[in-house]
């Protein structure tokens, strides 16, 4: 049996990543060989020399809401933090609001001067509210104005600019995190790896909240995963299935990417156009129908990331490679450096 601790490593408050890099592809790059257990170090823009033409690369095309809003409970003027976590209609969403006791159905939430308000209209698993907003105009532009960037509990900098927690590549609206491995691409590098004869295939995973939610029971198999939205079009299925019938490797851009790939995969390791909503868990002794290689960031301890990484490798490897990551003080997390398993 798999326990928690068993995913568990020491890691130095200080090599957490507060602040995005300058320039994203300035990152440092390890490089795992799962054929001789060996380990690299470069930098994110050599990852170029990984991927032969003839592979395809997946990038998960989400793009991230300004979920978190500031707001004032009417009639106290006491405040009030909500996210945003899933769309349920036109004007409500399953939101996590602090502090919950002051939000109970029938309480109203006032934004940016009643530009936006919201009424609590029930309370459902987990103690999420769900809110119905009311407004004039469009969401969308409202929530850009008022919305704040939904940054991980351990990133406790102010994000100057909101497009360093976006991908260059983010395109369909709906999550409440960012894909982090794929924020180490420039276009210039995505150009170059395409002139190098290198498909890039597209797929959308809306990341929720529950990504940073721990793992609590001490046997992990006992787990439950929370479920997210995801898409897959013909062409992507068509540039992915080619990569596999010519021989190449299909690469994974995180975690996401991932789960995308491996819930919609079919035995035969061919992939159909197809959308919904996935809780796939993949830990070790799970056998991948479709994903051969992965670039991903360094993950949380005993978070279910990293027993995900650890299922296309080694546990023990995945873990010894952790420790050489935090004594070259590697840097962690979202804003950190990046991990490719070939």
């Amino acid at each position: 049996m798999l326990s928690l601790k068993d995913f568990s490593y020491e890691l130095p408050e200080e090599l957490i990543a507060q602040d995005p890099l300058q320039k994203r592809s300035d990152s440092r790059l390890m490089v795992l060989n799962r054929k001789n257990n060996s380990i690299e170090h470069r930098h994110f823009g050599d990852i170029i020399d990984y991927i032969n033409p003839g592979d395809c690369l997946v990038i998960n095309d989400t793009k991230v809401i300004p979920a978190r809003l500031m707001g004032e409970k009417e009639g106290t003027g006491a405040s009030i933090e909500v996210l945003l976590l899933k769309r349920i209609d036109d004007k409500t969403w399953e939101t996590l609001v602090k502090p919950g006791k002051k939000a109970r159905p029938g309480a109203r939430i006032s934004f940016g001067d009643g530009k936006l308000v919201g009424e609590v209209t029930d309370v459902v698993e987990e103690g999420n509210r769900l809110i119905k907003f009311e407004y004039e105009g469009i969401f969308e532009e409202i929530l850009d104005e008022l919305g704040q960037m939904p940054l991980p509990p351990y990133i406790t900098h102010k994000l100057e600019d909101k497009d360093r927690y976006q991908t260059v590549y983010a395109k369909n609206t709906g999550s409440a995190a960012a894909p982090t491995a794929g924020l180490h691409f420039t276009k210039e590098l995505l150009l170059e790896l395409e002139q190098k004869g290198i498909k890039i295939a597209r797929v959308t995973l809306h990341v929720g909240l529950g990504t940073f939610r721990p793992v609590k029971v001490e046997n992990i198999t006992e787990h439950h995963m929370h479920s997210e939205f995801y898409m897959i079009d013909e062409e992507a299925c068509n540039i992915i299935n080619e990569t596999k019938k010519n021989g190449g490797r299909v690469i994974s851009v995180g975690t996401t990417s991932t789960r995308t790939l491996e819930t919609a995969a079919k035995a035969d390791g061919t992939i159909n156009p197809c959308s919904g909503w996935t809780d796939i868990f993949i830990y070790p002794g799970y056998k991948f129908k479709l994903v051969d290689c992965l670039i991903t960031n360094f993950h949380l301890p005993e978070s279910t990331l990293l027993m995900l990484v650890s299922a296309l490798y080694d546990r023990e490897e995945i873990l010894k490679a952790y420790n050489v990551a935090v004594e070259e003080k590697y840097r962690f997390f979202s804003f950190g450096d990046a991990m490719m398993i070939i």
